[in-house]
């Protein structure tokens, strides 16, 4: 007989991190201990989970955060994504055979043509030149130690480690990320001095080390050798940008994303349509709970697919897409009964493989950010001497030319990656919080928010409570149920209409990793998913 243990959420006064890892989570309270802010020990954490988690984050990736500042009660959003290089074009993929005509998109995954420029380096950097308060040389110290002494692998870690390595033909894309050719075991010791290097490199010349030295000159190599277009002016012309937050207000508290590129907009809409109905009056995992939470999110989905772009080249409507008046609008298409497998997206008129962490520091201030490669190791592609594997963020680009998110030179794509905030009627906090996987990730948001809103949960039971799926996050997608939904709630589901399925064991990554913590009455309350290896810690 197994048993199930539980966790209780962890508190404290002084200061918080919860990650998906206990080493990265350490590295954070580490500088949090010396007198950093939220800032340093957001990217100290970042940076040790690309140490210790490199099967799913990493410098070689892209970045987003949202930061509260307790002195304005503000919250701000940067947007730490790359963009498409210059060269590449739909018609360079036709040419170089790689057109799916049926799906719309580049035919492998892990060709060096889904690398867009690395945003990750410059999204650090600038965090800390905005809001942080320590040098890089302290902040990248615990990361640089684990990477040059090793680190014992977390079981789960090791388990996606072993499973990438074939996949991502790391055994020759990335020999240095494996042990001989094959993934570390679980509590086998792994060193990476390679990205240590990397990591004191950027210590002692900032982003523009990366972008623009020897690293760089790697990266393009690396990326021509496989049969990318990228060039050194491609990286030399990266920069992050600070965008305005979006929000909208679910039962009196703000609940804000980060806006377009990033598919947070998908969460705040299927809040807004959540918002009207009774949900407190429904048990959390019944079958009446969850088939308003799918309807609303095939109603989000069917939109955001759309509308979610590079507002540079496409800006969505947000202001109306974000509107209540639009939410009651899409609300009348739902059946309280039976799915709506056909659902369009709609036309408003005036009227989310990451790692995701969380900070709140001893003054307030807190860090929400989220750190990708997409697919676990990207590409599976590894620059010679750094440490890292490239990420295959551009394969999320629709190689229909008509489409918002069409691929085009030096645009973004749409990015699966979004953390998330929550603040109260009077601006003070009420708390950092994300669920990564994918296009798992709005849907994630949406349901703790209601955990912690409808059901009055701490972050710890919000993270523990079975999650439902809506696949690959189309308004037409399969419903996966995650073990601890009953099989009658299941059985109805799917008299409902709904294309459903369980899952259990392993696979329970679909359903994303989540970190929270909130803030009540001074005390922060921290939980940290059970589906990884992770913990929250206080100082």
């Amino acid at each position: 007989m197994i048993f199930n243990s539980r966790r209780s959420p962890i508190l404290s006064t002084r200061g918080m991190v919860a990650s998906s890892q206990p080493l990265a989570t350490q590295a954070g309270i580490e500088i949090l201990r010396q007198g950093g802010n939220a800032a340093d020990a957001a990217v100290a954490t970042a940076a040790a989970l690309n140490i210790t988690e490199p099967t799913s984050t990493g410098i070689g990736g892209d970045m987003f955060a949202l930061y509260y500042d307790a002195k304005t009660k503000q919250v701000t959003a940067l947007n730490g994504s790359g963009r498409a290089p210059q060269e590449l074009t739909i018609e360079r993929i036709k040419k170089d055979g790689l057109f799916n005509e049926q799906r719309l998109e580049i035919g492998d995954f892990f060709h060096a043509h889904n690398i867009t420029v690395p945003g990750a380096c410059a999204g650090w950097v600038d965090l800390i030149k905005q809001h942080g308060s320590m040098p890089m040389k302290e902040i990248l110290k615990p990361a640089i130690r684990l990477g040059e002494e090793g680190f014992p692998v977390s079981p789960i870690t090791a388990y996606f480690w072993n499973r990438g390595v074939e996949r991502f033909q790391l055994h020759r894309r990335g020999r240095a990320m494996t042990i001989d050719g094959r993934a570390p075991k679980a509590g086998e010791l792994f060193k990476n001095p390679d990205l240590a290097k990397t990591f004191r490199i950027v210590a002692e010349g900032g982003s523009e080390s990366f972008y623009k030295g020897e690293i760089g000159k790697k990266i393009i190599e690396t990326i021509r050798k496989y049969g990318g277009v990228m060039t050194e002016g491609d990286l030399a012309n990266h920069v992050s940008t600070w965008d305005e937050p979006i929000s909208t207000t679910y039962r009196g508290v703000r609940v804000w994303e980060c806006p377009p590129n990033g598919q947070g907009l998908a969460a705040l809409m299927a809040l807004n349509i959540l918002e009207e109905y009774d949900l407190k009056s429904l048990d959390p995992l019944s079958p009446e709970r969850l088939h308003l939470i799918v309807e609303s999110l095939r109603l989000a989905f069917a939109d955001t697919r759309w509308y979610v772009a590079d507002p540079k080249f496409n800006p969505a409507p947000l202001m109306r897409l974000l509107s209540k008046h639009y939410a009651s609008e899409r609300r009348k298409i739902i059946n309280t009964q039976y799915a709506t497998l056909d659902t369009k997206r709609g036309s408003p008129v005036a009227g989310s493989d990451t790692v995701y962490f969380c900070v709140v520091d001893g003054q307030g201030n807190a860090c929400s950010f989220i750190i990708s490669n997409y697919m676990g190791f990207g590409t599976g592609i590894v620059p010679e001497g750094c440490g890292f594997t490239l990420q295959n963020r551009g394969h999320n680009f629709s190689l229909d030319p008509n489409h918002p998110n069409a691929l085009a030179p030096n645009k973004r794509p749409y990015t699966t990656i979004i953390p998330g905030m929550m603040t109260r009627d009077d601006g003070s906090l009420f708390a950092p919080f994300g669920v990564m996987g994918g296009f798992m990730q709005p849907q994630g948001h949406a349901q703790v928010v209601i955990n912690m809103i409808d059901d009055g949960l701490d972050p710890q039971a919000a993270l523990d409570r079975p999650r439902i799926c809506l696949e690959p996050g189309a308004a037409d997608g399969r419903v996966a149920l995650e073990e601890g939904i009953s099989a009658e709630t299941v059985s109805t589901l799917k008299n409902m209409g709904h294309d459903t399925y369980s899952v259990s064991g392993h696979a329970r990554s679909l359903f994303g990793r989540g970190q929270i913590i909130l803030n009540q009455n001074g005390v922060l309350w921290g939980g940290s998913d059970p589906r990884a290896d992770g913990c929250a810690f206080g100082v």
